[in-house]
């Protein structure tokens, strides 16, 4: 958490654009009927008020009270609102079974080990209601050519020893272990994205939580 406020204290400013994969979801949230949204790991808040600015009624939950400070103030810069909230998104979320239609996480649920993951991954599964949409971008693997010095942890888990995000720990997806991992969803969409520079390589999905049976 510490690490976290660090760096959105020094380094918020990096952290004000949404995401580019992000805009064409919204059209998708509205046609299925999509009302109130979950932000996960929302950062400095700039999805959140993209989110708004389309109407959604949005809740935003970060690790970092710094990053909140700063999506607040996007906020209201926008004349916008969200209900914020801090804490670990590993422990229980602070949402009724089912409250939302959509949960939306960026670059967030490859931060830790993939038994910290799968605990994020269940408390999504409670919060969203069976049949509500689910949209991630996640890390994929980088040519170690492109990598930042890291330490590893294991073959698919790291921690960077140099750059911004240094100490916080990394997982790397691939597409049979999205599947996997999302067992309990339909997955509507899967596809590598690979961005300006080659390090920047992130899984993109758009799922849908299936009925219990």
């Amino acid at each position: 958490m510490n690490r976290w406020n660090s760096i959105y204290k020094n380094e918020g400013r990096n952290y004000s654009t949404p995401q580019e994969a992000l805009a064409p979801i919204i059209g998708i949230f509205k046609k299925r009927g999509v009302k109130r949204v979950l932000d996960l790991g929302c950062g400095a808040g700039a999805n959140l008020v993209l989110l708004a600015k389309n109407g959604f009624e949005v809740y935003g939950f970060d690790v970092s009270a710094e990053a909140l400070k700063l999506a607040k103030a996007q906020l209201a810069e926008s004349g916008l609102k969200a209900d914020l909230h801090s804490g670990d998104m590993r422990d229980a979320l602070p949402y009724e079974n089912g409250f939302f239609d959509a949960v939306v996480s960026v670059r967030v649920l490859n931060h830790g080990t993939i038994s910290e993951i799968r605990k994020t991954i269940k408390n999504i599964e409670r919060v969203l209601r069976p049949g509500g949409l689910l949209f991630i971008t996640v890390q994929a693997r980088v040519a170690r050519k492109h990598r930042v010095k890291i330490k590893m942890l294991d073959s698919r888990t790291y921690v960077p020893i140099e750059g911004s995000e240094t100490g916080i720990v990394h997982y790397t997806f691939n597409m049979k272990i999205l599947h996997k991992e999302f067992c309990n969803f339909k997955i509507h969409e899967l596809r590598l994205d690979l961005g300006k520079e080659p390090w920047q390589r992130y899984y993109i999905m758009l799922a849908e939580l299936k009925e219990k049976r």
